[in-house]
């Protein structure tokens, strides 16, 4: 349950979708003279080094940012982050969406991360105690429903598990139920693969069922490699920030010129 390291897939294809939407959705949020809670239930370890042995094994950052980072507007706020954060931490560095979204938030907002994995844990406390973020070592669901509503109370939530316990395909609607419920302001945004085997499909028929006003956006991609399972990317948006569904037009066009 606890084996999943985001390091060998850090900057694929999913990533390079997820976190286009998520920055230019926080970018956004960020203009309005409101402070915000930006809440993650599954946090990872917060930055990847894509020249290490582990990204270079399975080479899907460099069929993903590497291929693609170059076709987005230089003045894209995945872009702006993507910068800084290598000025930072140096050009093989790959900042995961904690680290993403530490660069939008203001004084006066809040940060909150949970990450169950102790060895992720830990890395991402040291990566992210410059930002002051405020870290659980928990289940990301039973945090999420702790943390609800937050203050402040506008906010952002990322929900993005690694689908390894495949019951999270059951419970994930009732999840985002039980939090919408609680917190009926808040934007939350799920990350799911697309996968051959079509795992994903009840999961958001039931999602779309529930909430028939969100953004649910997927893009598909050719396989990483011979027999990989993941094929596409999904995002599914409850209450999206304006500009969203533009956002989501522009990734599907650029996701559209992609060749096996």
């Amino acid at each position: 349950m606890l084996s999943y390291q985001h390091i060998f897939h850090a900057g694929n294809l999913a990533d390079v979708h997820k976190h286009a939407l998520l920055c230019a959705m926080l970018d956004y949020m960020v203009q309005k003279d409101k402070p915000l809670t930006y809440i993650e239930t599954h946090a990872g370890r917060g930055l990847y080094d894509l020249g290490s042995a582990e990204a270079v094994k399975t080479g899907e950052a460099a069929q993903g940012i590497a291929r693609l980072e170059e076709r987005l507007p230089a003045d894209h706020p995945y872009r702006r982050r993507l910068r800084e954060e290598r000025a930072i931490f140096g050009p093989d560095a790959y900042p995961g969406s904690p680290l993403l979204a530490a660069g939008f938030l203001r004084d006066g907002d809040a940060m909150h991360l949970a990450e169950l994995h102790p060895q992720e844990h830990r890395e991402l406390a040291r990566v992210m105690e410059p930002w002051g973020a405020h870290l659980r070592q928990e289940d990301g669901f039973r945090a999420a429903l702790a943390l609800t509503p937050p203050t402040p109370r506008r906010g952002f939530m990322l929900i993005d598990p690694s689908f390894e316990v495949k019951a999270d395909y059951d419970a994930i609607p009732k999840h985002m139920a039980a939090l919408a419920r609680k917190w009926n302001v808040g934007t939350i945004a799920l990350w799911y693969p697309l996968l051959t085997s079509g795992l994903h499909r009840p999961m958001v028929a039931a999602l779309r069922e529930r909430f028939p006003e969100a953004l649910a956006h997927e893009v598909r991609f050719p396989p990483a490699r011979e027999g990989h399972g993941l094929v596409g990317s999904g995002m599914f948006v409850v209450n999206p920030p304006w500009g969203s569904e533009a956002e989501a037009g522009r990734l599907t066009a650029l996701f559209a010129g992609l060749k096996g």
